[in-house]
């Protein structure tokens, strides 16, 4: 099983779209988005995954009504963090701030999802990766980054744009 990972979209429509378009290519089996979504317009943008969208609420997605009606309009699944579940064998726990790991991940999780930061993460720890693909919401052609993961390896892996 291969997921999509996101974070930090901001509303940035154009990004989105093109977020779209690299999981699609990609063919992953589903994409789990950590966080920042800010407006529902956005979650209309990633009704066009062809993988079903996970995801955690994260600071800034303040327009909660707007963004609940969405993710249930588009057959979405987001919750307040943490977000907890088994994936393919793997023990998996998201969050949107990466402080929230604290007294939440714990050393049977294999893969820790976060964004928040905006910067790239790729930690290995016992066994365990920590992970965050970094900045997708920015201005500037080919420094915006999403990520994939091979849940069998955890093998993680970086798609620019």
């Amino acid at each position: 099983m291969r997921i999509g990972v996101v974070s930090d979209t901001h509303n940035n429509l154009k990004n989105c779209r093109r977020i779209v378009e690299l999981f699609n290519e990609a063919g992953v089996d589903a994409v789990f988005h950590t966080g920042d979504i800010t407006q529902a317009k956005t979650l209309e943008v990633f009704a066009g995954l062809a993988a079903p969208l996970h995801g955690v609420f994260g600071n800034n997605d303040q327009e909660r009504e707007s963004l609940e009606r969405a993710v249930r309009a588009f057959g979405f699944h987001f919750q307040d963090p943490p977000f907890e579940a088994v994936w393919a064998g793997q023990s998996i726990v998201a969050v949107h701030d990466p402080l929230d790991f604290d007294g939440v991940l714990r050393e049977d999780h294999s893969l820790a999802l976060h964004g928040h930061t905006h910067l790239t993460r790729i930690e290995r720890n016992n066994g365990q990766l920590i992970f965050n693909p970094g900045e997708c919401a920015g201005h500037m052609r080919g420094l915006n980054v999403v990520g994939v993961v091979e849940l069998a390896t955890l093998a993680p892996s970086l798609l620019r744009f």
